[in-house]
């Protein structure tokens, strides 16, 4: 009997820095390429993918501001990295033959809003990997805010967060090797621990809109996949419990 994926459509959050590998900066094509094809996995089992890509690896806001820069120009570099970031991703999926499309995950007017709601449910439900252009260099507006934002309105099943380790820990495991890494929390103990996996703003989007959060190493090639069929190594914020009630 085939094994079914836990979710059926999910988006996966993948900074810049994942793009980037063991490299100072730029993009490592090796990662792209491998992240790509743990998507076009992921795809195999029937499962719809959104994407929402970083740029701090290119750019970074704060980097300009300091030599002078303003905050708009900041944003500007940006937006600029997550677009190269993005049609790499792109480029990588469709030498693989998976058909995926570009949009923009940054926030608009309201009009435009649900316009690009519906375009991106569309393109997904047409079987496409949407790739959602989502840093800015702001930090009022990060790529988690845009991977909770869109994952919301597109339905998500599940927000899978992308990192270089395979879940949450206590400490840095790569310099600690007493970090203990959680299995299962809530977004109440996220908070309360100060846990920083995300920024309060995208764990507060998703708690709100039942979205459970997935955290995972992306460079752990076929680990994406093996999530989604129960297995890998990860840490799973899941909603909290109603009053009364205890976690499963």
């Amino acid at each position: 009997m085939t094994q079914q994926p836990r979710y059926r459509r999910v988006v996966l959050k993948a900074s810049g820095e994942a793009l980037m590998g063991q490299q100072g900066f730029g993009i490592d094509v090796n990662v792209v390429d491998q992240i790509a094809r743990d998507i076009a996995s992921v795809r195999e089992l029937g499962v719809e993918v959104g994407v929402v890509i970083g740029g701090g690896n290119i750019f970074r806001g704060v980097a300009v501001a300091s030599k002078g820069g303003d905050r708009v120009t900041g944003d500007h570099m940006g937006m600029l990295a997550t677009v190269i970031n993005s049609l790499a991703l792109r480029t990588s999926l469709h030498k693989l033959g998976v058909d995926a499309v570009v949009l923009s995950a940054i926030a608009m007017p309201e009009l435009c809003e649900s316009f690009s709601q519906r375009q991106a449910t569309a393109y997904m439900n047409a079987g496409k990997v949407v790739i959602f252009a989502g840093g800015t260099g702001n930090p009022f507006f990060t790529t988690d805010s845009a991977a909770a934002l869109r994952a919301a309105e597109i339905g998500a099943d599940a927000l899978f967060k992308g990192t270089q380790v395979d879940g949450i820990y206590s400490a840095d495991p790569r310099k600690d090797p007493n970090a203990v890494r959680y299995e299962r929390l809530t977004h109440e103990q996220v908070m309360r621990e100060n846990l920083q996996i995300m920024d309060a703003a995208a764990i507060a989007l998703a708690r709100e809109n039942n979205i459970p959060i997935i955290v995972f190493s992306i460079h752990e090639e076929g680990g994406f996949k093996d999530i989604l069929l129960g297995a890998g190594r990860c840490t799973i914020v899941e909603n909290d419990p109603a009053p009364g009630k205890s976690q499963l």
